[in-house]
């Protein structure tokens, strides 16, 4: 354990907004399906309306960087958690379709900031300790997402706890908790500008990061956000069971998380990133070949299994690029990643209508089985 925590009250901290920003998308993503009905949107509304977080956390990318320069990446991520908890009641009330994509917006672009600023206190707490540490970070991002999922099922079972009142209390547990972690948070003194522009991208290997980014985003997003509706819509299972779609896409995903430093030092992470394909493209195969809601659920923990170790590796790569500050990198690569999250859900919801969810999901696997090929790309490259 102590060999675990060698990064200290930092590594906790840091480890607790991991946690925060799990906890509360999957609380979001877990109810979609019950917004979705309030306010009778169809497949291809919802994935238009979706769009709304993307659009907002690549809006937020243009500043992040700017942002953390010059208050710092602990002041970010505490700003970004308190902002995505105050929208998140905010999202279960609106009353119109235009409505939600507007708070959907706010609600992503808080997010976006937090995330970047979380995982650049992550690099540093990985250079610090002189171990690989980030694999472990997303597990808390797992963690947080398996706990705001099963707290999600337990509370749509109840007749009593409507979105409103399940989001609130949500909001104020994960407020309180980033507020008391906040003065562990490192906060290292921040380079001074440079006349170099804030957001670049300045290598032929970044932008094969970025790919790589982009389809596990991509295959994650379409998890998050229509595991539910799929499980409810498609195979006609009741909100709670639903909900056990990303939970159990989570709970896989934490542990290959918790074991993805120890996989990271015994392979390369292309071969972790290779294999982690082929297995997330079985998982969708499963999910889209059967009528039988609980083999869909295990496909979304074998999707969970595949992806777990992707995003941990090109972040940890983009965060020590040579050259090219933590926060820069990160942001470069996340804006791929982001693209995705950008294109998924309009893609995803007009296929939906178009043809079929099946069919939709059935691309995803198509672009995750591309990291066979582009997962070469990936290498671990340590500054200094």
């Amino acid at each position: 354990m102590k060999k675990f925590l060698s990064g200290g009250k930092s590594q906790l901290a840091v480890l607790a907004a991991f946690f925060t920003n799990g906890a509360v998308v999957a609380t979001w993503v877990a109810r979609i399906p019950a917004i979705q009905i309030k306010l009778g949107l169809s497949e291809g509304t919802l994935g238009l309306i979706l769009f709304g977080a993307a659009a907002g956390t690549i809006s937020a990318l243009s500043l992040v960087s700017g942002l953390i320069a010059r208050f710092g990446s602990a002041k970010v991520t505490l700003a970004g958690a308190l902002g995505a908890c105050l929208f998140l009641p905010l999202l279960s009330i609106t009353s119109s379709a235009l409505i939600l994509f507007f708070t959907l917006f706010l609600f992503g672009a808080a997010l976006s900031a937090m995330d970047v600023a979380m995982n650049e206190q992550a690099v540093q707490v990985e250079r610090n300790a002189g171990r690989a540490l980030m694999s472990s970070f997303h597990a808390g991002f797992s963690i947080g997402g398996l706990a705001g999922s099963l707290l999600s099922a337990g509370m749509a079972a109840l007749p009593a706890m409507p979105p409103f009142l399940h989001f609130s209390l949500v909001t104020v547990i994960f407020s309180a908790a980033m507020i008391f972690c906040y003065p562990h948070l490192l906060k290292e003194k921040q380079e001074e500008p440079t006349k170099q522009v804030m957001f670049r991208l300045p290598e032929r290997a970044l932008w094969a990061l970025g790919a790589i980014a982009f389809c596990s985003v991509i295959a994650e997003g379409a998890m998050a956000d229509w595991s539910a509706v799929y499980l409810t819509r498609v195979l006609s299972t009741d909100t709670a069971l639903a909900a056990l779609g990303y939970a159990a896409f989570s709970l896989t995903m934490t542990i290959g998380r918790l074991a993805g430093d120890q996989f990271a030092r015994i392979w390369k992470p292309a071969a972790i990133v290779r294999a982690g394909s082929v297995i997330a493209v079985l998982g969708l195969i499963m999910i889209v070949s059967t009528s039988d809601p609980i083999i869909a659920i295990a496909g979304f923990a074998t999707v969970g299994v595949g992806l777990a170790n992707i995003i941990p590796l090109t972040f940890s790569a983009a965060g020590n690029f040579p050259g090219i500050p933590a926060g820069v990198g990160i942001t470069g690569v996340a804006t791929f990643g982001y693209l995705g999250s950008l294109i998924g859900p309009p893609l995803i919801g007009s296929i939906a209508e178009a043809a079929s969810l099946r069919m939709a999901l059935l691309l995803i696997a198509l672009l995750v089985s591309t990291l066979i090929i582009t997962s070469k790309s990936i290498s671990h490259r340590q500054k200094g």
